[in-house]
């Protein structure tokens, strides 16, 4: 049994390429119908256009069986290219993830992946160690990265000192999308050159995506352009709420931003059909420049779901290593060599990614900093094969651990710990523990190994959850910023 035979959208699910063909018109019968090349017989190095969501729960997108708005441009992605359906974030929090994505590694390796998020602390991620971007520069491409950086301030760390020749976007972990401040100050960057523009700020990246690449297309390099918009990321404004963004800047509390007051599932529908609909002016701009066919695009989410989104059928959010907290969206178009309208089971994870593009690029990981993910081109070319694996991660708060070794998933909250077939029992309700205790061991045993690997927690870092005071759902549930001892 996999994910798609237990969704309630598993007709949608299994209709998907029929669906999306008709959201895309004949091109996405022209491209299903082209042989697929092996990366090694082609001729030139592909462009690679990644697209990161903030905070975008797995169901966020109709293709994945959000039921109140549809994505269809995004959903065009899909119905051209492959949907996996065990998509798993590095982490709960956004710039953990994002040390695992850059780096292709646990991001428990790195100071910096310790912070749940990154805060005020002076650390970041170390110019010197090796990134997706600085060795995809090394064989021959130009790289830029428009959105969010999150992972260090200047003057240490930044997106032109781990690998990105450009860097268009935001240092920290949020702004607002009127006035571009988080806690009242301004952050807005041209490479390192701060600056100030008018604009609701999903729109602005996409402006800058389409220049960027109009002008990459120009070129005598391949492109690498990250695009990591802060949608749906809170506050909670449409296009059409630069009102709210004035009420919230008025306020002048640093929390303000976090928007507990405002929000509802209209105004999240507004930012993610405005994301979409920017997302299909750059594929549109990629098919009138004629390099649709050979750009790697990709879709996916930092961590899974806040508040509005929709997890189902997981249970769980941001900052929560349940299924809901880690489960996102992922999707891959590549014309050239991966099949359209399929689907596949493989589990991965972030940090897949850079091993992934490297193999498709023609490079490799830095030996010295070997991934820990694994390339997915063997998965992309053939939608019916998977392996198994074994996966961990770690949350501070609640003292949360996490382990997924094929279908089973071991997961401990504070002193609470649980054995769960996450294949067959996605919400996560059955806990087998008792009923098979040596399973439980088996799985508990890997995450421990896994564990004496990394970083010690950190008692300094950075962490958060929702408490009762903040959502209404998370009644009792307090902070608990627990380290256990080594």
């Amino acid at each position: 049994m996999t994910d798609l035979d237990v969704t309630r959208r598993s007709v949608l699910g299994q209709s998907l390429g029929v669906i999306g063909a008709g959201m895309v018109g004949a091109s996405s019968t022209a491209r299903a119908a082209r042989p697929k090349k092996a990366p090694g017989n082609r001729r030139k190095q592909p462009n690679i256009l990644f697209i990161m969501a903030d905070d975008m729960g797995y169901a966020d997108l109709s293709c994945y069986g959000r039921r109140d708005y549809e994505t269809p441009a995004i959903d065009s992605l899909a119905a051209d290219g492959m949907r996996f359906l065990q998509g798993y974030a590095n982490s709960a929090v956004c710039s953990a993830t994002r040390t695992g994505l850059i780096t292709g590694r646990y991001q428990n390796r790195l100071p910096i992946g310790l912070e749940e998020p990154l805060a005020q602390r002076p650390v970041g991620l170390p110019p010197e160690h090796p990134t997706l971007p600085s060795l995809l520069r090394a064989v021959g491409y130009g790289t830029t990265l428009i959105g969010k950086w999150h992972l260090g301030a200047l003057p240490k760390y930044g997106p032109l000192k781990s690998g990105y020749d450009h860097f268009w976007g935001f240092r920290g972990g949020g702004v607002d999308y009127f006035t571009h401040k988080y806690a009242g100050r301004h952050d807005l960057w041209d490479d390192d050159r701060e600056v100030f523009e008018k604009g609701y700020l999903t729109d602005l990246l996409a402006e800058r995506a389409l220049e960027t690449i109009s002008t990459a297309a120009q070129g005598d390099k391949p492109f690498f352009i990250s695009l990591h918009v802060n949608a749906p990321h809170w506050p909670w404004e449409g296009p059409g709420d630069e009102a709210e963004a004035i009420r919230l800047d008025a306020d002048g509390k640093p929390t303000a931003l976090m928007h507990y007051d405002g929000g509802s599932q209209r105004i999240y529908a507004q930012m993610v059909t405005r994301l979409d609909m920017q997302v299909g002016r750059i594929l549109q701009r990629l098919d009138d420049l004629g390099i649709a066919d050979d750009t790697i695009v990709i879709f996916t989410s930092d961590n899974g779901g806040e508040r509005f989104s929709d997890t189902w059928p997981f249970t769980g959010r941001k900052t929560e290593l349940l299924e809901g907290g880690l489960r996102i969206p992922a999707i891959v178009r590549w014309p050239a060599y991966v099949p359209a309208g399929v689907t596949s089971d493989q589990v991965m994870m972030s940090m897949d990614w850079l091993p992934t593009l490297l193999a498709a690029a023609g490079g490799a990981p830095d030996p010295a900093y070997p991934s820990d993910g694994i390339n997915l081109l063997p998965y992309l070319a053939d939608p019916s094969s998977k392996s198994e694996r074994t996966l961990c991660w770690r949350y501070k708060n609640l003292d949360q651990q996490a382990c997924r070794m094929g279908d089973w998933k071991y997961l401990k909250i504070l002193q609470n710990s649980f054995l769960f077939n996450v294949v067959d029992d996605p919400m996560e309700r059955a806990n087998l523990k008792d009923r098979m205790p040596e399973k439980m061991a088996q799985v508990k045993a890997a995450y421990d190994a896994w564990d004496s690997q990394m970083l010690p927690l950190d008692p300094d870092s950075s962490t958060h959850g929702f408490t009762g005071k903040d959502l209404a759902d998370h009644f009792g549930a307090k902070m608990e910023n627990s380290v256990k001892p080594r």
